[in-house]
């Protein structure tokens, strides 16, 4: 599986991952024209892709889906709850566009197994993926408040982690963002926090050279360098180090992150620019 972290951030989220014979979007929360343009940058088509498939219904999540799905015949895999918000703010889709994915179900894409698994987050029943290739795996756990053990044990033993990296509490708590604003971002239906996430990583981990992307930072809230840090020291805690057990890697809001192929089981992760 090769894949690429195109968008992540509180401006908007997007995934690419593809296979020898599969090619999937996960969440378009740009403009369509964006999304194509980051596409673009990691060597894919929006032509050429199978699926689209959401998490959640927020903005951030979906604001290109139609406009994609229209302008390609894309189908869109969504759960039934999800689709119920959808259905207003998508514009109009063909039924046989509309699929239904319902949480805990496991759907192929070619030879990309997708298993989705529950969130605990504002929305109406959001998601998380877990993709396997083989004996490869990649899980996308981002929009949630908190990591319940469940999660925990859908993830483990993954090669690549996309995982939330929201905020800094204390960043937080001191900004701008209205009480019922911060009081929902640190809930159990928010997102998570630089040391949730380190926390639950360190449970999580195995040691064994996995590679870790740090998603969904706040704009407002949180710094690249700060999310990094503070997630680097907790793991250490852990007995991971940097580089040694582990990989971290940076998101960004405007640029995809290199395509990255999984070698092996464990093993980690090589480059691939993907042209």
């Amino acid at each position: 599986m090769k894949f690429s972290v195109l968008a992540s951030g509180s401006t908007g989220n997007s995934f690419f991952i593809e296979s020898k014979n599969s090619k999937l979007l996960v969440d378009a929360g740009l403009s369509g024209k964006q999304i194509e343009k980051l596409l673009e940058e990691v060597g894919v088509n929006a032509a050429d892709l199978d699926a689209i498939l959401i998490t959640h219904e927020h903005s951030d999540h979906i604001k290109g889906v139609g406009v994609l799905a229209r302008r390609y015949q894309l189908p869109i895999y969504a759960n039934s709850k999800t689709w119920e918000q959808l259905e207003r703010q998508l514009g109009q889709i063909a039924e046989d566009q509309r699929l239904i994915m319902e949480v805990g179900e496991t759907v192929e894409f070619g030879n990309i197994k997708v298993e989705s698994y529950g969130l605990s987050h504002d929305a109406a029943e959001p998601m998380g993926f877990c993709f396997y290739e083989g004996e490869a795996k990649v899980s996308l756990t981002t929009d949630l408040g908190y990591v319940s053990q469940r999660i925990k044990d859908t993830v483990r033993d993954s090669d690549a982690y996309i995982f939330e990296s929201n905020h800094d509490v204390e960043m937080l708590r001191m900004g701008s963002y209205p009480w019922n604003t911060k009081r929902r971002i640190l809930s159990d239906v928010g997102h998570l926090s630089n040391d949730a996430a380190g926390e639950a990583l360190g449970d999580i981990l195995a040691g064994k050279g996995e590679t870790v992307y740090l998603a969904h930072l706040s704009k407002e809230n949180n710094m690249t360098e700060l999310a990094r840090l503070t997630v680097k020291n907790i793991l250490e805690e852990y007995g991971f180090y940097e580089g040694e057990d582990i990989h971290l890697m940076d998101t960004s809001p405007v640029h995809p992150t290199a395509v990255q192929e999984i070698v092996r089981k464990g093993s980690g992760m090589t480059g691939n620019n993907g042209k």
